[in-house]
């Protein structure tokens, strides 16, 4: 029998009370490709957000404020 390992505690949504919607997937996406470009602080994170084809849930161009405004809702929203 071939199993795959899976960390017993180690569920990365298993807060969330719906499964994740294909733009919060997209969004996790280009925040982890930012992450892994070195972009760490939030002026070049939001400069490679802007540059991925992600936008904001209102249109736009992604700045500081809507950043952080939008991953405090997805934050409370679970």
């Amino acid at each position: 029998m071939n199993r795959a390992y899976s960390f017993p505690y180690l569920q990365p949504q298993q807060t969330l009370s719906a499964p994740i919607t294909e733009w919060e997937s997209d969004l996790a996406d280009a925040i982890e490709a930012a992450f892994s470009q070195g972009h760490h602080e939030l002026e070049s994170l939001v400069a490679a957000l802007n540059r991925s084809r992600i936008r904001p849930p209102m249109g736009g161009t992604w700045t500081p404020d809507n950043f952080q405004a939008v991953i405090r809702e997805l934050g409370a929203m679970q």
